[in-house]
């Protein structure tokens, strides 16, 4: 029989770590470029209404954003506002925004803007109809509105 030698003193070899800094800037350089920053900053409750058939719009570019819905901070009361870019609104100021944000655009998009209507489950359909009468004001016929798709029981 062969005698076995036991060698305990043995240690294990230290980790490799040469290649952690490049790991590591990899992967800071992913979040980098994979990360989206908001654009704009809610100030309305916008709990969307949910619906059967849903499509997704292709170009994101060609959107101008309405939020309606009671305000997050409480100091501005319950009632539905409107927001504009990162401002409440009244519904007089939309024709202005509408307006300004195509004036922002290429001339040849502006006939393929669609105005996105993002309004909460709360809104009553008078505040909608207004908003849709001032769009319709300044030719902006174009109107999506978003809504939560609901899951299928299949």
């Amino acid at each position: 029989m062969a005698k076995f030698k036991k060698d305990g003193g043995r240690a294990t070899p230290a980790i490799n770590t040469s290649a952690l800094p490049d790991i590591v800037f990899m992967l800071l350089f992913f979040f980098m470029v994979a990360t989206k920053m908001r654009d704009k900053e809610m100030k309305v409750k916008t709990k969307l209404p949910s619906a059967s058939e849903v499509e997704k719009l292709e170009k994101k570019s060609r959107l101008h954003y309405i939020f309606v819905g009671p305000p997050i901070n409480a100091t501005y009361g319950n009632t539905p506002r409107v927001q504009l870019n990162d401002a409440f609104a009244s519904i007089d100021d939309i024709q202005e925004y509408i307006t300004v944000e195509n004036s922002k655009k290429d001339e040849k998009e502006v006939p393929y803007m669609t105005t996105s209507l993002k309004a909460d489950v709360t809104v009553k359909m008078g505040v909608i109809t207004d908003i849709k009468q001032e769009l319709r004001k300044v030719n902006a016929l174009k109107l999506s509105y978003t809504a939560a798709k609901v899951a299928r029981k299949e």
